[in-house]
């Protein structure tokens, strides 16, 4: 997977597109475990790990994007395809000095650019029920939650959202990223 640019907002992080080897990708899941592992009470490195690298490479696979300021990795994410029309949300991250600023958002709605351009129709994704940051997240970005939001989210365990995506004008047009 090659890397391309997108435009950053006046004065804002660049995007840009990465193999999961990149040595950028690492800062931020290292983050993502370590946080993930507090809130749960186990460590979450491994569940990290659980998919392979070529899950998140093209063409089948997904794709890998990293939001940079000043060459540092300040937010990130991920799609894989989770069947021939869905592709499904991986790893939002945004590094925990850099909240608060939009950014997960932003990674979002490239990783919903991409997934539409590369033809898939429906994103899917799981959070944990102790992150309501991330289900907030989402809700905002129009996905459709698939279980009781009335429930204690602690009961329901991962909580699945849906989103259907605009079909692409044009099967395999250039990535706007």
């Amino acid at each position: 997977m090659s890397a391309g640019t997108g435009p950053a907002p006046a004065g804002g992080p660049t995007l840009v597109r990465v193999p999961v080897g990149d040595p950028r990708v690492a800062p931020l899941l290292r983050e993502l475990g370590e946080e993930y592992s507090a809130r749960y009470g186990r460590d979450a490195h491994a569940e990290l790990a659980r998919y392979p690298d070529e899950e998140f490479t093209a063409p089948h696979g997904g794709v890998l994007l990293l939001l940079l300021e000043r060459g540092e990795s300040v937010a990130g994410g991920a799609f894989r395809r989770f069947d021939r029309d869905t592709a499904e949300l991986k790893r939002i991250w945004t590094h925990s000095a850099h909240r608060r600023r939009g950014l997960a958002r932003r990674v979002v709605a490239a990783l919903e650019r991409e997934a539409a351009d590369r033809g898939y129709r429906r994103l899917y994704l799981t959070t944990g029920p102790r992150q309501p940051e991330a289900r907030g997240l989402y809700l905002a970005a129009g996905y459709t939650p698939l279980f009781d939001t009335g429930a204690d989210p602690e009961s329901i365990g991962p909580l699945p959202f849906e989103k259907h995506l605009p079909t692409a004008s044009r099967p395999g047009k250039a990535s706007r990223l």
